[in-house]
């Protein structure tokens, strides 16, 4: 199949590429990118008044397969990624069982291959049963394909264990994903420790537990001279932290999410669990931290955290429900009108960090649009306006706190490998 996609804004971070032109596309490969291109037999997608970039790249998603398919499994969670511009998502290891050995790495590569819409990454657990006493089979799972490393969920409470796997993955070249909360300081807190925690009558989960935390995982990466990537970042202190590390060359690199970017822990309601996150929404201050973080090059990357729950599990209690819910169908509108088209963001500095810098950071092939690439590519329509409506997910998760919002912004068609899989928010079977 002979594609082209013609008179859009092709916006490609990586090749510094932003001007109106065309791309050729033949056997799901970039053939060529520029003016008035032409092929015989070719279908024509019409992207004028678009913007076309790569297929987004989404480095922390949780899947919930194997064993939580109830939640989400490789084939919703890679309709809701579709539908939301991304082609390239990365899913975290708490799953039942723990993703801590080579079989089970292949296993999943071999049910994303089968059933996903997209490409799908395979993310190890850094210790056996992500119980943070044994590193796992590091090496094998290396071999095996995995991208990453990481506990995520779970804290490495013991430094010498996560210092023995820095050196270990040292020599193979890959980052340790970690969730940075000192577990010994948040306890039973379900959300920022604050003005907002005290009037609600709740126990909250303080800033300091991720300074600490990211201060701790900073060192022993300057120590053993590895390379360390924070989580979902959420505090000004700890952006700061890694801000003044890269200075020094400490092989640091962050990321940060939609919602640590745009809400504050004033949208916490006890009757409505869907804004309970681990690490919890925090200050308008750490918010505007992300954003400056971002525009400075000390967050590299934009991850959703896509972590949707059962309808049973998040109607409770709101101490007593889930942290997390989907992001991947709402994270991209959210960006572009809380960022974008209030001028917090440029589009070319948004669109870097949810593909170019991901790519490079994991070394993976997509991110890109040069030729020779595969045909990973997102069109978006960064003007339209539309409704969040959680019965419209792809995603099995209902509760997001963006549902009944009216955003501006949205991908309107998402390519994999030179194939259409979403067109106008609908998937393409």
């Amino acid at each position: 199949m002979v594609r082209i996609i013609k008179n859009g804004r092709v916006l490609d971070p990586a090749n510094r590429l932003d001007k109106v032109c065309d791309i050729l596309i033949e056997d799901g490969k970039i053939a060529k990118v520029g003016a008035d291109l032409s092929a015989a037999g070719a279908e024509i997608i019409d992207a004028a008044g678009k913007v076309v970039t790569p297929g987004l790249i989404d480095m922390h998603v949780h899947l919930r397969e194997p064993g939580q398919e109830a939640k989400e499994d490789f084939v919703s969670g890679s309709r809701a990624a579709a539908a939301g511009g991304y082609t390239t998502i990365a899913t975290m290891p708490n799953t039942k069982p723990v993703v801590d050995n080579a079989a089970l790495v292949r296993s999943l590569q071999k049910r994303a291959a089968e059933e996903s819409l997209v490409h799908i990454a395979i993310i190890g657990a850094l210790t056996k049963g992500q119980r943070g006493e044994e590193l796992a089979e590091l090496g094998d799972m290396t071999e095996a394909g995995a991208v990453a490393f990481s506990d995520d969920g779970h804290y490495v409470q013991r430094a010498q264990v996560l210092l023995n796997g820095l050196d270990y993955l040292r020599a193979f070249d890959k980052v340790i994903i970690n969730h940075d909360e000192d577990t010994t300081l948040i306890e039973e807190g379900c959300m920022n420790e604050g003005h907002r925690s005290a009037m609600l009558g709740v126990k909250g989960r303080p800033t300091v537990a991720e300074d600490i935390a990211v201060d701790r995982d900073i060192l022993l990466a300057e120590y053993a001279d590895a390379r360390v990537h924070v989580a979902h970042i959420s505090s000004a202190r700890a952006v700061d932290m890694v801000r003044q590390s890269k200075k020094r060359g400490v092989k640091v690199t962050a990321e940060v999410t939609p919602h640590h970017l745009t809400l504050t822990d004033d949208c916490v309601d006890l009757t409505d669990s869907a804004t309970k996150v681990n690490p919890p929404l925090r200050r308008q201050a750490d918010v505007d931290a992300m954003v400056e973080g971002l525009k400075d090059g000390t967050i590299d990357a934009i991850v959703t955290d896509h972590s949707p729950h059962a309808e049973e599990e998040k109607d409770r209690e709101y101490c007593l429900a889930p942290s997390g819910f989907p992001g991947l169908e709402t994270a991209l509108g959210v960006l572009l009108t809380e960022l974008y088209h209030t001028g917090k963001l440029d589009l070319n500095t948004l669109i870097s960090k949810m593909t170019a810098e991901p790519a490079k950071l994991f070394a993976l092939s997509g991110g890109t649009l040069s030729v020779g690439s595969s045909a990973d590519i997102a069109v978006l329509d960064i003007e339209q306006e539309w409704m969040v409506e959680a019965e419209k997910f792809y995603t099995r998760g209902t509760h997001s706190p963006f549902v009944g919002r009216r955003l501006k912004g949205r991908a309107v068609m998402t390519m994999v490998d030179g194939q259409v899989v979403m067109r106008d928010g609908k998937i393409i079977e």
